[in-house]
């Protein structure tokens, strides 16, 4: 691996050696601020060569969101058949030219660089020239400190190594942890923002679950294996996660997925500052919509009094007579009077239909029991 990543090694070590030569201008030359800054800046110089990489993968993100209808159509068509599902998954990213692994390019573009730099840095422990790292710079470097911790050293690296290098396994151990931690949350925070604000959520595809793969496994990958990174690469490794998190938060925020709760955001963003030129036909079906809503009467709230003596008020009650009316109360009781009178010829109308049911049939005589 060395002959091959040999040629990284001389251009890692000038990167770093130059901005080294700039930063000693203004910290001490063997301080972990000139060496530290130097590494931060090879990260930022690194970034910016792979911007043309990064837009590949915002392409490559958009493609897929575009996509997301007929792979939903897919999914329907054959989620009986996982295998008969992914074939044709496969079939049609090759039909559109969209590559699912478009958005691990530039993690997988700084891996040379990062190997190159834990070489270095290794090389710089053991006390070896490495590129165009000399005896003088090797001295300093072994010298410079972050926080107490050598820039060359590792968290389970032994204590008599550490204690030559002028530091203690406490300071060594704390700075890494912390390094690690901040390594981890950062990785899932830039992950997560892509899950839940740069996607459309309601269709679920093989990108969609490499992603939430991703969340988890790299924080995990971090905290596994930074125990055995140096400082330096921690260094390393911190900047460009951090550098990753805000070139992220930048992009979604002005240009967003189409369809995403990011887009959604920034459409209410520009609506409210008048900026955004809606479609006159979408404007004219809101407002008919908002006035169809204003004209349509809410009924109104009653109290359960009002609610159970409305039905004793409009309908008859079941088992209850129906209640008469004035005009109706009025006749009965005049028809009441002129039955109260006697009749002529015939004496009270008790004594004229003695025995009788008034209104109904005639009671039938009982036959005496006498002969």
């Amino acid at each position: 691996m060395d002959t091959v990543l040999k040629p990284l090694y001389y251009a890692v070590s000038w990167i770093i050696v130059q901005f080294h030569s700039f930063f000693s201008l203004i910290f001490d030359k063997n301080s972990g601020w000139a060496w530290g800054l130097s590494i931060v800046s090879l990260v930022v110089l690194i970034r910016i060569c792979l911007i043309p990489l990064f837009v590949k993968q915002i392409k490559a993100t958009r493609n897929m969101q575009a996509l997301q209808p007929k792979m939903k159509a897919i999914q329907e068509r054959y989620k009986s058949d996982r295998q008969r599902q992914s074939e044709e998954m496969m079939k049609l990213y090759k039909e559109t030219g969209t590559n699912p692994l478009s958005s691990c390019l530039p993690i997988l573009a700084q891996s040379p660089f990062f190997i190159s730099l834990y070489q270095v840095l290794n090389h710089i422990a053991q006390g070896k020239t490495v590129g165009v790292i000399n005896h003088d710079l090797l001295a300093s470097a072994r010298e410079a400190h972050i926080f107490g911790a050598p820039l060359s050293v590792k968290f389970l690296d032994s204590a008599a190594k550490i204690e030559k290098l002028g530091s203690t396994v406490t300071d060594v151990r704390v700075v890494t942890v912390v390094m690690i931690v901040l390594m981890s949350l950062s990785q899932f925070y830039t992950q997560r923002q892509l899950m839940t604000k740069n996607v459309d959520l309601t269709v679920k595809t093989p990108f969609m679950q490499q992603q939430k793969m991703l969340m988890y496994i790299f924080p995990i990958m971090f905290a596994v294996f930074g125990i055995n990174f140096p400082v330096g690469v921690l260094v390393y490794w911190l900047t460009t996660n951090v550098w990753t998190m805000g070139q992220q938060m930048f992009i979604i925020r002005r240009n967003p997925t189409p369809g995403s709760l990011a887009y959604q955001q920034r459409q209410e963003r520009l609506r409210a500052k008048g900026k955004l030129k809606e479609d006159p036909a979408e404007v004219e079906a809101k407002q008919a919509a908002e006035a169809a809503r204003a004209a349509r009467q809410q009924p109104k709230r009653q109290t359960k009094a009002k609610r159970t003596a409305a039905p004793a008020a409009g309908q008859p009650q079941a088992g209850r007579p129906q209640a008469r009316t004035k005009a109706s109360s009025g006749n009965g009781a005049q028809e009441q009077a002129e039955d109260a009178k006697p009749k002529q010829g015939g004496g009270s109308s008790r004594g004229a239909k003695s025995g009788q049911r008034k209104g109904g049939p005639q009671r039938p005589k009982h036959q005496s029991s006498k002969k």
